[in-house]
């Protein structure tokens, strides 16, 4: 296995610099040029104020505002960060190794660096508030579900851990709170067909053979409210909500089922009541057991007036 070119610029904010590799063919006579048209949302002045600054280099230092291009050639800058609004929760600690690192990840916060959220993403609050550089996920949450995720804290040992999710071989249960449907039949196994279309935000049910399975139980029922146990033996995009939604009992705060709201992403109220509260699984280095459970419960149900706020 080839192994990764360590990057000539050290990670700033626990993120790696971004890296363009150069086409081995093009007109260009100068970077400067190849990047301006190859970063169009970037402004040529901003291009020209970090070749400046000495923020473009390749494996041989920073580069000048008039480095000739080289067809096959790499270069790496830290790409500027988008305004973000700080994420008002804290993330809490239920594991820690030499291995493996376990958190309860509050709803609002993503996962993994993507679109506009940046630094106020999991991984990057964890790198560097533990100093751990080489931090990475084994698998994700939604940014606006809550509950445990995995992390690898030693890059040895990283793909027999992150194998295990893509084997399907760690059993999640997940806790939401929902309406509750008296002629509603359960437990039961809910199979359908999920698809998600890239630049599109909800995914769909469509006919077809299934592709997503969840195990839905009811564990206690109050004042319309249903409190469930989720166990989903796939794991496709949104499709513990599809299927809470597809039985007429849409997971309490959801705002893409049914119906998809514009909720901004400095709205922390009401969040979706939707928690993932158990992962179990057989250790891959050690063969031992292994099960961590959430710290957190869910409003909606303990705290209703709030979580809906209607404080007295």
């Amino acid at each position: 296995m080839r192994r990764r070119q360590q990057p000539p610029l050290p990670k700033r904010h626990g993120l790696d610099p971004a890296r363009l590799r150069l086409p081995e063919e093009g007109h260009w006579a100068t970077v400067r040029d190849h990047l301006v048209e190859r970063l169009p949302r970037v402004a040529a002045a901003r291009i020209d104020q970090l070749l400046r600054e000495g923020g473009i280099v390749d494996l041989t230092g920073p580069l000048a505002p008039d480095a000739p291009y080289v067809p096959g050639g790499a270069v790496w800058f830290h790409r500027d960060l988008p305004d973000e609004t700080t994420v008002p929760f804290d993330i809490t600690i239920v594991h820690r190794d030499d291995d493996l690192l376990v958190v309860d990840k509050p709803h609002f916060l993503a996962t993994i660096p993507r679109g506009q959220h940046i630094l106020q993403t999991a991984l990057v609050r964890l790198r560097r508030e533990l100093d751990l550089p080489d931090l990475i996920p084994a698998h994700r949450l939604d940014r606006v579900t809550a509950g445990l995720i995995l992390f690898v804290a030693n890059p040895a040992r990283r793909g027999a851990y992150q194998t295990m999710f893509h084997k399907r071989t760690v059993r999640k249960e997940y806790e939401a709170i929902a309406p509750f449907d008296p002629e509603l039949d359960l437990p039961r196994t809910v199979r359908s067909r999920i698809i998600k279309e890239k630049q599109v935000l909800v995914a769909q049910e469509v006919p077809g053979e299934p592709n997503a399975e969840t195990r839905i139980e009811l564990l206690q029922h109050r004042d319309g409210l249903g409190r469930y146990r989720l166990r989903p033996l796939t794991g496709r995009t949104h499709q513990l909500r599809l299927h809470m939604n597809g039985l007429g009992i849409p997971i309490l705060g959801d705002d893409f089922y049914p119906v998809l709201t514009d909720k901004p992403v400095d709205d922390f109220t009401r969040p979706l009541q939707l928690l993932a509260s158990t992962l179990e699984f057989t250790d891959p280095i050690t063969g031992a057991a292994r099960r961590f459970e959430t710290t957190r419960s869910l409003q909606a149900w303990t705290e209703p007036e709030e979580w809906a706020g209607r404080r007295p």
